[in-house]
């Protein structure tokens, strides 16, 4: 996919040097065509990283594809510079009167804190409530998920007793949906949370459908009846050294973390971590950007109600 960035985005050079084909606005202007418009509300501490990591995988298909990012209000981050921030960053009041193709929430290490001590927690209630009526298909991400879930379905989350941590092996409910096409019967995904979605909550409501699921790490890939809300409670759009860097950062704050599980070669942290699952992030990313958003969105933005 050629994805549409700014050429003075961090990510612009690290995917060219991936061979990832990336165009910057000059060029896509010159194409005639409409390209996917994708918003990206960031919660992520490390703004920048989770940038990365995402284009990444939205740069998997044919389609061009139109990014924003988007910052909250209420919260200032405090590990991405103000300089990166104003460059690259909207506000939801700069973009509430557009609509979009798809838009992503993504993670933020709030898991601990009820949603409503969280201080933008009331921001994106309104920021999902407005993706009701202006996105055609949302994707929440980990603590997005468990977010998501709680403001449209009520669904609760609870406190584990240690972090969910590792890598871990799902299993594909039903190989005919559309959004886990072409997954292996099973595959792998990181997961690092310190909680999880009440799992009883999800199967007495009718309006929510498990794709995925994990017997160590619970639900992991929902969605709701017509594939406008997708939910991915783990990281499939994690790198190579995401879940060591987390490893070292809590055991350099003298944390009681495990080791995270099968990712280290031999589960000893002294080797080198194994990718086991970027394939099947690069499928389910292909397959929200094609079938729940691509095949599916007006070719008129503005009709999506």
């Amino acid at each position: 996919m050629p994805i549409n960035i700014p050429k003075d985005l961090p990510a612009y050079k690290k995917l060219k040097e991936e061979n990832i084909f990336v165009m910057n606005n000059k060029r896509a202007s010159n194409q005639d065509i409409r390209p996917l418009k994708i918003g990206i509300l960031n919660l992520m501490p490390k703004k920048i990283e989770a940038e990365n990591q995402i284009l990444r995988y939205l740069s998997n298909t044919p389609l061009q594809v139109e990014i924003k990012l988007i910052q909250t209000r209420t919260y200032n981050s405090k590990n991405t510079s103000r300089e990166h921030l104003d460059k690259f960053y909207k506000f939801f009041d700069d973009i509430k009167n557009e609509k979009f193709d798809g838009f992503i929430i993504t993670g933020a290490p709030v898991e601990k804190l009820d949603f409503e001590e969280v201080i933008y927690f009331e921001e994106l209630k309104e920021i999902m409530a407005w993706c009701k009526t202006n996105v055609y298909s949302t994707m929440h991400i980990c603590w997005g998920a468990q977010a998501g879930l709680y403001y449209h379905h009520g669904v609760k989350k609870e406190i584990l007793d240690k972090k969910m941590f590792g890598i871990f092996k799902h299993k594909v409910k039903d190989l005919k949906e559309e959004l886990t096409r072409g997954l292996d019967d099973y595959f792998y995904a990181p997961h690092s949370r310190h909680s999880k979605v009440n799992e009883e909550d999800i199967k007495n409501n009718k309006n929510l459908k498990v794709l995925s699921y994990s017997d160590e790490a619970g639900v992991f890939i929902l969605s709701n009846l017509d594939g406008r809300e997708i939910y991915i409670t783990g990281h499939l759009e994690y790198d190579k050294d995401t879940l060591k860097n987390e490893y070292i950062r809590d055991r350099e704050k003298g944390m009681n973390i495990d080791v995270p599980k099968n990712y280290f070669l031999d589960d000893d942290p002294r080797n080198s971590p194994i990718v086991t699952w970027r394939g099947s992030a690069n499928i389910v990313f292909y397959n929200w950007l094609n079938y729940c958003v691509y095949q599916n969105t007006p070719f008129d933005i503005n009709k999506i109600k």
